[in-house]
């Protein structure tokens, strides 16, 4: 059985740049995503984990990870400016 993960996306745009907003600012905002994109902020911009263990924790695939993940900074970065 193969063990190849297809993370072959691309985005049109920069990736949001989030460095300005405080930890708390940060943590108000992920809370505040939908419940779709909140698991995948909060395993990775908050608990700091890997995206294979969030993948696993939510039993999605990484590819599908990536996309919630650019979703959700894009999410937040609009909502804390």
């Amino acid at each position: 059985m193969s063990q190849e993960f297809d993370l072959d996306i691309s985005f049109e745009e920069a990736e949001p740049d989030l460095s300005h907003i405080s930890p708390a600012q940060l943590k108000e905002a992920v809370s505040s995503l939908p419940t779709s994109i909140r698991g995948v902020a909060q395993g990775i911009l908050i608990e700091g984990k890997t995206m294979s263990d969030v993948s696993q924790d939510l039993g999605i695939r990484q590819a599908e990870l990536v996309t919630r993940l650019r979703r959700a900074k894009l999410a937040i970065a609009n909502s804390v400016k």
